[in-house]
């Protein structure tokens, strides 16, 4: 066991320790930095939930925004999950309103 997982007095503190790792996700305008945030709980309320990773940017933005995330008992695990979701979908940028036509929505 790892002592910074001592300090915690009670399991509803919810400490966790953040691993952080960036990754760059292909886009036809460019690539986009994606950062993912891994924390590890001191306690996980199961046993698989130990480890908690999820990303800095939504995909899917013009369809179902997702923000693409992912649990294991595993660093390695959380951020392969978290990784596999990022790759699922792409990045799509809003359109610019000034673009639109006049009459839209109407």
């Amino acid at each position: 066991m790892n002592e910074w997982k001592l300090v915690q007095n009670d399991c509803s503190e919810a400490l966790a320790r953040l691993h952080f790792f960036s990754v760059k996700k292909k886009h036809h305008k460019g690539d986009i930095e994606a950062r993912i945030t891994v924390k590890e709980f001191a306690t996980a309320k199961t046993s698989d939930m130990q480890f908690y990773a999820t990303a800095d940017i939504e995909l899917n933005q013009k369809t179902m925004r997702f923000q693409p995330c992912g649990w294991s008992e595993t660093l390695v695990g959380a951020l392969g999950e978290c990784m596999r979701n990022l790759r699922k979908f792409d990045y799509e940028t809003a359109e610019d309103p000034s673009a639109l036509p006049s009459d839209c929505g109407r």
